[in-house]
């Protein structure tokens, strides 16, 4: 007896009592690490990241960038899907060409990815983009929000703009909102209203959609360079930690449990945060339902992309130790989610 199902990889969780056979889907957020090309471009400010920048980046390190990337792409969520990932926001993006690069390389064009992408007006040059597998997804609408600064920003006058992703997946209406939320260069507590901000545009965002859709299923991702139990997630999102507590219309993160625990996606002088998250509305909480639903969360950190030797051992092994190439994957460790969906086998 052969099990056919189109498209979708299925796993089967077994209780005492029964087997109950799910689609899967894996949906990622990543934070680069300065993913630029060598040419530089006019309006943005990148000449660091030019041959004859401080960080003397070549052809040779960008091919290499682009291969680390696509590893660790390639591998999120395969243990769970053979195909890995349906969805990834991804953030220090410098434009449409990086990403086609990506897509491109060989570790990833079988699986026929597309993107989704704005340029924005961050000082830095770079944006947030979404790739997406259209045998999962497919994309609605796109638009890129800007997010305006406080005082026009006290250290920035602009950042990165919130990207919003309406598709189907599997025939299922979602929103997808991709973020990068102001640094916390200058201090914490000194930009706390610059991230605020951001966060107040996603909010906005998720109160726009929903008076059209009440039951909208939405996601929201990104590097917040915030903690799970920051205000600006806390106050601003109104994000909550205690899934029984979550009420329709509100937003369940499930990264607070883990940060308390100390597991993070990025460190800094023996401290780890978790900036990385994805969240969820209520809609996707209920597990009886005919949908998809949130199932549970993952911080990506397998051992070959974690510095091994030194006195960053156990960090993310990233691309640069100050202007020398470290040749690693990225300062950040990438977070995903499993969403499952009950299904029926036909049997042939």
């Amino acid at each position: 007896m052969k099990s056919f199902l189109l498209f979708f990889f299925v796993i089967s969780i077994v209780s005492s009592q029964s087997q109950t056979n799910y689609k899967v889907a894996v949906v990622a957020f990543y934070n680069c690490e300065n993913f630029y090309d060598t040419i530089h471009d006019p309006k943005i400010n990148d000449y660091d990241f030019t041959p004859t920048g401080v960080y003397k980046y070549n052809s040779a390190i960008y091919q290499d960038k682009v291969l680390k990337l696509a590893s660790v792409i390639s591998q999120i969520g395969t243990d769970i899907n053979k195909d890995g990932i349906a969805l990834i926001g991804l953030a220090e993006i410098e434009n449409d060409s990086v990403l086609n690069d990506l897509i491109h390389s060989s570790m990833l064009i079988n699986r026929k990815y597309k993107i989704v992408h704005y340029d924005c007006k961050d000082a830095r040059g770079i944006d947030v983009a979404l790739i997406y597998n259209p045998k999962y997804f497919t994309v609605q609408e796109s638009k890129s929000l800007f997010v305006t600064l406080p005082s026009k920003g006290k250290y920035v006058k602009y950042t990165r703009d919130v990207l919003w992703v309406k598709g189907k997946l599997d025939g299922e209406t979602v929103h997808i909102l991709v973020n990068h939320w102001p640094s916390r260069l200058g201090g914490e507590n000194e930009t706390s209203n610059e991230r605020a901000a951001a966060a107040a545009v996603c909010k906005m965002q998720q109160e726009e959609i929903y008076k059209t859709e009440p039951d909208a299923k939405i996601i929201i991702m990104g590097d917040l360079n915030d903690e799970p139990t920051s205000p600006s997630i806390i106050k601003v999102l109104k994000a909550i930690s205690i899934i029984s507590d979550v009420k329709e219309g509100g937003i369940y993160n499930p990264w607070t449990e883990f940060y308390e625990k100390g597991i993070g996606t990025l460190a800094y002088q023996d401290t780890w945060s978790l900036f990385d998250q994805i969240m969820v509305t209520h809609s996707w909480l209920n597990k009886q339902q005919i949908g998809y639903f949130y199932y549970k969360q993952f911080v990506f950190n397998k051992d070959f992309m974690t510095e091994n030797t030194g006195l960053f051992k156990g960090y993310p092994m990233r691309t640069w130790s100050g202007f020398n190439y470290r040749g690693g994957y990225s300062d950040h460790f990438p977070t995903f989610i499993v969403l499952l969906k009950k299904v029926n086998i036909f049997y042939r």
